[in-house]
């Protein structure tokens, strides 16, 4: 069994591979068999009304295999949108092989609810997650652009990949971590492109996903 993750920030390509052999047991539950979403919100600062965004523009190649979200705004932090697609190709017809790609693709992301406490305003104008599975190969991948509020980060971007997110003083806000993925040892891959998870020091408790997507060997 191949397995490829591949990521991309800003206007710089960088490659990461993580390799698996098809013996391998599994750790962990499977990743489903191919789904992608734009991305979730659940989070509360200070006494304030808990902010809550389900899951966007969910897909999945059992159903439904598109969908759209337009722009979902709460306090402190906005998606832009986007669709999603998971489709199912069949690459054999004689013996049924198939093939999977699941796909989500948002824009104009803008988390703001760091900004009273000293921190940044954190902007993705553009971002996209993969995950195509055959029955030999699984690859993920992930891509984003103009991107402000998280400064640089290194390429290749390594698993989980953390980014302290800081006020000019040092002090911790929050958390970035990018490239997260969950590899059970089955084949299939789960990758969360942006997880934000909010420190004390910010007076918001919570997190933020910006992209999801996972998939797993076809029968």
């Amino acid at each position: 069994m191949r397995i490829t993750i591949a990521s991309r920030a800003g206007l710089v390509g960088a490659l990461l591979l993580a390799g698996l052999g098809a013996g391998a047991a599994p750790a962990a539950a499977s990743n489903p068999s191919g789904v992608a979403s734009l991305g979730s919100a659940a989070f509360t600062k200070g006494s304030s009304t808990p902010i809550s965004i389900a899951s966007l523009a969910d897909c999945a190649v059992e159903g439904p295999t598109s969908n759209s979200s337009g722009a979902v705004s709460k306090t402190g932090i906005t998606f832009g949108g986007g669709t999603s697609t998971c489709t199912t190709t069949v690459v054999d017809p004689a013996n049924d092989v198939t093939a999977t790609s699941s796909v989500a693709e948002g824009k104009n992301f803008e988390l703001s609810a760091l900004v009273s406490a000293g921190g940044p305003r954190i902007k993705v104008k553009t971002y996209k997650v993969s995950c195509n599975a055959t029955q030999t190969s699984t690859n993920a991948s992930w891509t984003y652009g103009g991107a402000t509020g998280i400064g640089t980060l290194p390429s290749p971007v390594p698993v989980g990949y953390v980014k302290p997110i800081t006020k000019s003083n040092g002090t911790l806000l929050a958390e970035a971590v990018f490239n997260e993925q969950t590899l059970p040892g089955d084949g299939s891959i789960g990758l969360t492109m942006l997880r934000i998870k909010f420190a004390p020091a910010s007076n918001i408790t919570g997190e933020v996903v910006i992209g999801r997507t996972a998939c797993s060997p076809t029968p």
